[in-house]
């Protein structure tokens, strides 16, 4: 074991500690709760370590308000020379808890060697991995050259517009600033992600007209054309998708084929409060409406994801009585793929192989993570993500990770450094 690896096994009790803290701090997003708390206690503790921080907030992005700013930060720890800097970039945002969970989700109560709650896989637990590796690293090798940087980043969870894509947009992963960025995400420590498929999502509304429940033949049901869509999807998109395969190395098998999600459904008349004892009015609803999700292998255009979805609807339009809809496109991200060549691939590849004794495994994600602003706005495409956790365990009740596995990871990270920051 290299002396810096024995610095790291020595965090450990801070470590988990440290992640412990980060995931106590409840970010839910929606609606962005605790942003600027979880950045200024990141502050605090990397100040403490001779990192030099920003806190920014994203001015105007969705969801920003100052109810629920979009604050985010970023930290830099100068070497004594010149050299390249390598960043490690997290998000502090987590999802919704949902039903089902045994531990206490904000809790980071330890059972049988894992930490468990929401965020600690997605990505906390990397996180703080990539903050043990750093200030490890800084204490072995004081006199290393270029520069490290960690960021605390906003809303991946929906799309991370108001963190990395403003952070790229305002300079902040220019690569004649940054080299190297390695994402923490939960990908497995003896994996490289290379990359993520693509992302399409829409909302569609079928219109109808409102008449008396009792009398529907005097109105038009939404719902029924909205059957109607969900038909043809089943009949000619899902079979069509599931045909597709890609040669991005998508994990896990089941996205190594075209999917689509249906997000949400609502037609008819507004749910009422929980409070609410009445009964419902007698309509015919005038208004139904989906949001979808669709993912997109690196083989497809986007300009036929969108086509096969609004020929079906042209198609219902022209066959079926009295159909009328409208589609809004509410987001689109293109597949990204990182050169396994690439210098931060083969250094994370080597110290995998140095750390954990075994040949690392090249993956891609099969949801977009902020990769894709990194790459498309800042125009740096020596990114990967590597961090500790199961992938499958992101969003689910119970989520946890293995103590071991952050300390394995922490131990890959810090050697990544070594290779690349010290002459």
């Amino acid at each position: 074991m290299t002396k810096l690896s024995s610095a790291i096994t020595a965090k450990r009790d801070d470590l988990v500690a440290l992640t412990q803290d980060l995931v106590r701090i409840p970010t839910l997003n929606p609606p962005g709760q605790d942003y600027r708390l979880i950045c200024e206690y990141l502050e605090t503790r990397l100040g403490k370590a001779g990192f030099q921080t920003e806190l920014i907030r994203a001015f105007g992005t969705p969801g920003d308000s100052e109810k629920y700013p979009r604050w985010n930060v970023i930290a830099r720890r100068e070497g004594t020379r010149s050299g390249e800097c390598v960043h490690f970039n997290s998000h502090t945002d987590v999802v919704e808890i949902g039903a089902g969970w045994t531990f206490d989700p904000f809790g980071a109560e330890i059972s049988d060697g894992k930490i468990y709650g929401r965020g600690t896989c997605d990505m906390k637990g990397g996180l703080a991995a990539s903050i043990i590796a750093a200030e490890a690293f800084i204490e072995t090798h004081p006199t290393f050259a270029g520069a490290i940087e960690i960021s605390g980043t906003a809303d991946e969870e929906s799309g991370g517009y108001g963190g990395v894509a403003y952070l790229a947009e305002q300079g902040y992963f220019n690569p004649a600033r940054v080299q190297h960025v390695i994402i923490p995400e939960p990908l497995n420590k003896d994996r490289i992600c290379l990359g993520h498929r693509g992302g399409w999502w829409a909302e569609i509304e079928t219109k109808g007209e409102i008449a008396h429940g009792s009398m529907p033949f005097l109105g038009d049901c939404a719902v029924r054309h909205m059957g109607a869509v969900l038909g043809e999807f089943e009949d000619k998109l899902f079979p069509a998708m599931a045909a597709r395969t890609t040669d991005m190395p998508v994990v896990p098998e089941g996205a190594r084929q075209s999917t689509m999600n249906i997000n949400s459904i609502h037609g008819g008349q507004k749910e009422q409060d929980d409070d609410f004892t009445g009964l419902p009015a007698h309509c015919v609803p005038d208004s139904c409406r989906i949001v979808i999700d669709r993912r997109f292998l690196a083989e497809e255009p986007l300009e036929q994801v969108r086509s096969e979805v609004t020929d079906l609807l042209e198609g219902l339009r022209a066959s079926r009585t009295d159909f009328d809809y409208e589609l809004t496109e509410l987001n689109s991200v293109l597949p990204s793929m990182t050169d396994r060549d690439a210098p931060v691939v083969r250094t994370v590849a080597r110290a995998i192989e140095d750390v954990l004794g075994k040949s690392p495994e090249y993956v891609a994600s099969p949801g977009t993570y902020d990769q894709k602003h990194i790459d498309r706005i800042g125009k740096l495409k020596n990114c990967i993500a590597y961090g500790p956790g199961i992938l499958e365990l992101a969003h689910k009740p119970d989520e946890y990770i293995g103590i071991d596995d952050m300390v394995e990871s922490a131990q890959v990270m810090g050697a990544a450094l070594e290779s690349l920051l010290l002459p």
